[in-house]
């Protein structure tokens, strides 16, 4: 036979490479590593925009960049946390964690049904050793006993020796802290399945409706049922903004920002008021409802040709300053003889600047006009093309008032009527609301996030501080000796054997 024959390497087959993968994957050092990869994967998630939380910073990043948005695309950037690679990585982080946890927690049990450990034959090779003479008439491994009992060690007495052990709960709690990690993931992917988050945009005395129909965006989870949905309305009564008038560099300056709202249910139809400010959400019947964002809804009402009336009613206005400068798309279909579009400016505290152009100089509604910039031609409303309400797509349309035309923008002051041009009929500004955007969201993995996260944190902070320990106390011939080990670095190791000591000598 050959030297090559002789040192071949068995073929470790199918089974031995499963049984090397396994390991491998089931390793603390996987663990850790898969760790820091998903919390590197979600980076992307907070510097691209979501289509699950902002769809329409997605949108925009396709009109301003289609290629790049494209690409980005392509690799899922836009749905960072439920894209393939996360995903990967969330499951195979889950699956390491269980399978190093496991025997862990299998050998953990069986150490604690075990008995304490032989005491050695030579007790001076331990780290920490002093041997003594004990008083007159003092069994010194008894009183050691004793002493070590009182300090909550598992003791054993073998002879003219004893055992004892103490520091168990050092490895329970580095257990409890991976399996709260694992009920962390547990929670966040079952809440992230069965929880939705949807946006709604409400002008003073509108209401919400909690249902599909009623959202004016809606992200569900995947195992998001609209069936669940709590039978609940939220009108909005009121918005009012606090500004600061105290201090003179802040003049203007928002500091609080109130919804009051009615919410009712089937079996209250009265309702309940409750306010809704930033940072402290409503909750109805589970669902959280966030103050978002506000503006204004400026309230118009346009007459055709004929004197009748083709369009009514408070339009959102987008803000675009601090001073609430808004823009706002009226569409209105049924005018006669053409359909208009409009892009409108609402300036709630208006000047004129040099150049000729308006700006508000307050966020408050003190002398509020609306500009209108007009179109005619086919909105497109026809075309079973969803189209955005805050946009107005003029490649139809012809601009017949404003910058570039014969006509200047129709400007109304707040009570006031303005002709359109080229009879097209009238406008008049009614009034002014106010709009506040909700975001309503609903997880039920939040709560138990919070608790297996305090959890770990406590079962990690037991870890770290309790110390595992071995101490022995053999009698000799001349008196006693005193030994003891620790698994890990142990400051107090060296005061724990010479208390022990002193206080076995001392009786």
């Amino acid at each position: 036979m050959s030297s090559s024959q002789l040192y071949e390497a068995p073929e470790i087959g199918l089974t031995g490479w499963s049984r090397w993968i396994w390991r491998q994957l089931t390793s603390m050092r996987t663990a850790l590593i898969l760790l820091l990869l998903l919390a590197a994967a979600s980076v992307p998630g907070s510097i691209y925009p979501q289509r699950s939380a902002d769809p329409n910073g997605v949108a925009l990043y396709f009109d301003e960049d289609p290629v790049l948005a494209e690409t980005l695309d392509f690799f899922q950037l836009f749905d960072v946390y439920t894209s393939i690679w996360f995903s990967a990585i969330y499951i195979l982080l889950f699956t390491s964690l269980v399978g190093c946890v496991l025997p862990r927690t299998k050998i953990h049990f069986e150490a604690l049904k075990a008995q304490p450990v032989q005491t050695p034959t030579n007790l001076s090779r331990m780290p920490v050793f002093e041997s003594s003479t004990a008083a007159q008439g003092i069994d010194p491994v008894e009183k050691g006993m004793q002493i070590l009992q009182k300090q909550r060690y598992r003791v054993i007495r073998r002879g003219d020796s004893i055992s004892a052990e103490k520091g168990y709960l050092r490895e329970t709690g580095n257990l409890v802290f991976h399996f709260s990690l694992v009920g962390v993931l547990i929670a966040i992917g079952i809440g992230g399945g069965l929880s939705f988050s949807g946006q709604r945009v409400l002008a003073e005395g509108d209401t919400f409706v909690n249902n599909l129909a009623g959202f004016d965006s809606l992200s569900p989870g995947t195992f998001f049922n609209p069936d669940n949905l709590a039978p609940i309305s939220v009108t909005l009564d009121k918005f009012e903004v606090d500004y600061d008038f105290a201090n003179e560099t802040n003049i203007g300056a928002p500091l609080d920002f109130r919804a009051t709202v009615t919410v009712r249910t089937p079996e209250d139809q009265v309702g309940k008021t409750a306010l809704v400010r930033v940072n402290d959400p409503l909750d109805a019947t589970g669902a959280s409802v966030y103050l978002t964002g506000h503006g204004y809804a400026p309230q118009v009402t346009i007459r055709d040709a004929n004197g009748d009336i083709s369009y009514s009613g408070a339009t959102v206005f987008l803000p675009q300053d601090s001073n609430m400068t808004s823009i706002g798309i009226i569409k209105v279909p049924d005018n006669l003889p053409e359909q208009i579009g409009i892009v409108a400016f609402f300036y709630p505290s208006v000047i004129e600047l040099s150049s000729g152009a308006y700006t508000s100089i307050f966020p408050g509604v003190i002398e509020p006009l609306v500009s209108l910039n007009v179109y005619t031609g086919d909105l497109g409303l026809d075309s079973g093309i969803p189209l955005n309400v805050y946009a107005l797509d003029t490649d139809r349309l012809t601009q017949v008032a404003g910058r570039g035309t014969n006509n200047s923008a129709v400007e109304v002051k707040l009570g006031e009527t303005a002709d359109l041009p080229n009879g097209l009929g009238t406008v008049t500004f009614d009034g002014v609301k106010r709009f506040a955007s909700l975001d309503i969201a609903y997880n039920p993995g939040q709560f138990w996030v919070l608790i297996f996260s305090l959890l770990s944190l406590g079962a990690v902070t037991v870890s770290l501080v309790t110390p595992r320990r071995r101490v022995w106390v053999k009698a000799t011939s001349s008196g006693f000796e005193v030994a003891a080990l620790s698994k890990r670095d142990d400051p107090k190791l060296e005061e724990v054997v010479r208390e022990l000591t002193q206080g076995i000598r001392n009786g």
